[in-house]
Parts: structure tokens; C-alpha cells; sequence
């Protein structure tokens, strides 16, 4: 799923696209905004990541992590991967969520939200691409 959107075979909601990494916004997000950054090659976990692409993974989620607080007035993010083990997408990819102080988020019970629709979704990516 994710090589088809890094092959723009699938729509995405983009918002930042280098070498090094993909940042696009996930479909069922935690809250709006959450983004998955993603290697640009095929990989499944963290372990499997060649030690050349590490940093220019981490650059990226820590770039969109600056962004969500800016783009979104967000008070923080979470920033998160699984490993098999609770990994939706055999792909590995990283996780950003914008968060508020008292937005209902406790532990690992992740309620999932959805965007009105694509245009909805649209502009959110753009907000945080303009971040960047």
C-alpha cells in the first residue's frame, strides 16, 4: 500500500516528499494532522532500515513534528512506530500526531478520527507542508 503511494499509483495527501523520505497524512488518523513518514525504499521494520536511510527518516519526523506544533497550533506530538507487532502496513513508517493538553489520548487506546472528506484532508496536508 505505502510503495503505491511512493510510486503515486494511490492518492495521498502529501506533504513532504525528498530523497530521503515521504510524509503523507494517514487515512484513519488519531487526531487530525497525524502523519506517517516513511522511507522512500521498501522496508518492513526498523531493523530491516539500512543505516544510511536512519537519518534521513528521523530528520524528516522531526521536521513534521516542528511542523504540526507550527501548521496546527498543536501544544505537542507523539511520535511512534510498531514493529510487526501492531504494524497495520507491512511497510515501515513513523508516526506524528499533533496532540493537546487534555485531548483524551491515554496509554495505547487510540480512538480513531476521520477528515469530512478529501478536501478536508487536502488541507491539512498543505498547512504542514507549508510548515516545512
Amino acid at each position: 500500500m505505502f510503495c503505491a503511494i511512493l510510486r503515486q499509483e494511490t492518492k495521498a495527501s502529501l506533504v513532504l516528499v525528498e530523497p530521503g523520505a515521504f510524509a503523507f497524512l494517514d487515512t484513519r488518523p488519531l487526531f487530525k494532522g497525524h502523519v506517517l513518514v516513511v522511507p522512500p525504499l521498501h522496508v518492513e521494520t526498523l531493523p530491516d532500515l539500512p543505516e544510511e536511510a536512519i537519518g534521513p527518516l528521523f530528520s524528516a519526523a522531526k521536521r513534521v513534528a516542528r511542523a504540526l506544533e507550527q501548521a496546527l497550533g498543536a501544544d505537542g506530538t507523539f511520535v511512534a512506530m510498531n514493529n510487526r507487532i501492531s504494524q497495520s502496513v507491512p511497510h515501515l513508517h513513523v508516526h506524528v500526531v499533533p496532540r493537546r493538553k487534555g485531548d483524551g489520548l491515554r496509554g495505547f487506546f487510540w480512538p480513531r478520527t476521520k477528515y469530512a472528506g478529501d478536501a478536508e484532508r487536502d488541507d491539512y496536508a498543505r498547512k504542514i507542508a507549508a510548515a516545512l
